[in-house]
């Protein structure tokens, strides 16, 4: 299958939560094979899972990023052309008053040079950017 969409990280996270949303989860299943995990978005995860304490919630978390994620979605990474693409767009946002949050940049960077839908739950972050494709499944 081709590559459509890029995961942002509370996307990514929704199986992990105590009551995942239903839309979210049906949209996984569906689209699986066609979707991917942006480096910084691998970064989010790994970040959030070293600040818990050792205990069964970091242990579930573990296992998700490295025999459910890892092995089953491709990682995207932050490319000399992402980076290109991020800059232009950093410094056109912020030239009108509105910089956009690095890691945002970076992730949106990657879906876009890949020419892929960003599904995210926060896309007012990620509408201010130019040519980019945004959804959240949520919806």
């Amino acid at each position: 299958m081709t590559l459509a969409y890029l995961l942002d990280t509370n996307v990514l996270a929704e199986p992990l939560r105590l009551r995942p949303d239903a839309k979210v989860m049906r949209r996984l299943q569906r689209y699986e094979g066609t979707t991917a995990i942006p480096a910084p978005v691998w970064h989010e995860m790994w970040f959030g899972c070293m600040r818990l304490a050792d205990g069964k919630r970091r242990t579930a978390i573990e296992h998700y990023l490295l025999d459910v994620l890892r092995p089953t979605l491709p990682l995207l990474p932050y490319t000399a052309g992402a980076a290109q693409w991020h800059a232009r767009e950093r410094a056109r946002l912020t030239a009108k008053g509105r910089p956009p949050q690095f890691v945002d940049g970076q992730i949106a960077s990657i879906a876009a040079e890949q020419d892929l839908t960003l599904v995210t739950h926060n896309v007012a972050d990620f509408k201010i950017f130019d040519g980019l494709q945004v959804v959240d499944w949520s919806r």
